[in-house]
């Protein structure tokens, strides 16, 4: 997914981040510059929490001590509950403890370097389950069990974009787009003709890929898919062979999902309820259609073949001038607020 310059001038930056791209775009070309030091400081925030891949983080400092409680930021605590939020109103097919699984795949490094060969054997590894997350409120520190990592995957680029879309408007002092990797989100005052967001299999394909466009003035935008972040890994098997695995996993069996979809699009209130939809979509195969449907939530779902299934008004393919993308709710039910860490352990009941 790539944000297109609409015909108007706008002010347009890009620079590396989180492993890919991001990419910020300004209603007034004056306020770029305040616009896109706001962000790099909210991607320099959310990496210094919540990376897999810096030993320092906040997230690699808990999974190195599993099994204790760690004392971490508030930045993390916020996208902890932000994952453990994804991970009841999906009924857990969003989990962040499936960094075990997602490790044992052998993408345990930056994906830039999985790219150089194969990697060790893939064996299947089921993490221990969200509800085995302790949050220890007086302290701000988590305890996950002994043996699990967590991994932020699904929510934190996404949190990531939120944050910085509203912190470059506040700074900008005008509409914003901000895309980390094709998470989008988008704050303040849309041009007259909207945000032109181009919606690919590949955030990093060009303009001339193949795709669909939109037209999004509110809330947020992302793309989950198989394709992208997949890397060559040895088979568990007696006689190991090579097989293709990807980022986006079964929590119920640590395998990497096989199910109907190979790219799922979602636009919702926030970004962060963009790319929770889409990859529980992923997760969830067929029925994702009528789950997505049922939510009133815009989504386009892209078979193997490549062939398209539209729910919740999102336009129909093809349509280089689609119209734009709007009523865009909320994920979950109306009585569910914002992210906020549970004060008492979710299985028993009591404190940590």
């Amino acid at each position: 997914m790539r944000a297109r310059t609409a015909a108007a001038a706008v002010g347009r930056v890009e620079f590396a981040a989180l492993g890919g791209l991001a990419v910020v775009l300004t209603t007034d070309p004056g306020g770029i510059e305040a616009a896109t030091e706001a962000v790099r400081a909210e991607v320099a925030a959310i990496d210094a929490a919540c990376s897999r891949f810096r030993e320092d983080s906040d997230l690699s400092r808990v999974n190195a001590r599993s099994g204790e409680f760690v004392e971490v930021g508030p930045l993390f605590a916020e996208a902890l509950a932000a994952a453990l939020w994804a991970a009841r109103i999906t009924d857990g097919d969003v989990d962040p403890t499936c960094g075990t699984s997602v490790r044992s795949l052998g993408y345990d490094a930056d994906f830039a370097d999985l790219a150089t060969g194969p990697v060790r054997s893939a064996v299947p590894s089921a993490g221990a389950g969200w509800t085995a997350v302790d949050w220890d409120e007086a302290r701000c520190a988590v305890r996950i069990p002994a043996g699990t990592a967590l991994d932020f995957g699904a929510t934190a680029k996404a949190l990531a974009a939120d944050r910085a879309a509203g912190r470059a408007a506040a700074a900008a002092g005008c509409g914003v787009l901000v895309s980390l990797s094709g998470d989008l989100a988008v704050c303040g005052p849309a041009p007259e003709a909207g945000w032109h967001v181009l919606v690919t299999d590949d955030h990093r394909s060009d303009e001339s890929a193949p795709g669909q466009a939109v037209v999004i003035t509110e809330g947020g935008l992302a793309t989950s898919s198989t394709t992208v972040r997949a890397w060559q890994a040895w088979s568990d098997e007696t006689v190991p062979q090579l097989v293709t695995v990807h980022h986006i996993v079964d929590p119920r069996t640590g395998r990497p999902t096989d199910g109907s979809w190979r790219t799922a699009s979602v636009a919702a209130a926030t970004c962060l309820d963009a790319n929770i939809a889409a990859t529980a979509a992923i997760v969830r195969g067929h029925a994702a259609a009528r789950w997505l449907a049922g939510l009133g939530l815009p989504a386009r779902l892209a078979r193997a073949d490549g062939s398209a299934v539209t729910v919740g008004g999102w336009p129909e393919d093809p349509g280089s001038a689609a119209p734009p993308v709007s009523a865009l709710p909320k994920l979950g039910i109306a009585a569910v607020r914002r992210p906020v860490l549970p004060r008492r352990h979710p299985l028993t009941g009591g404190r940590p």
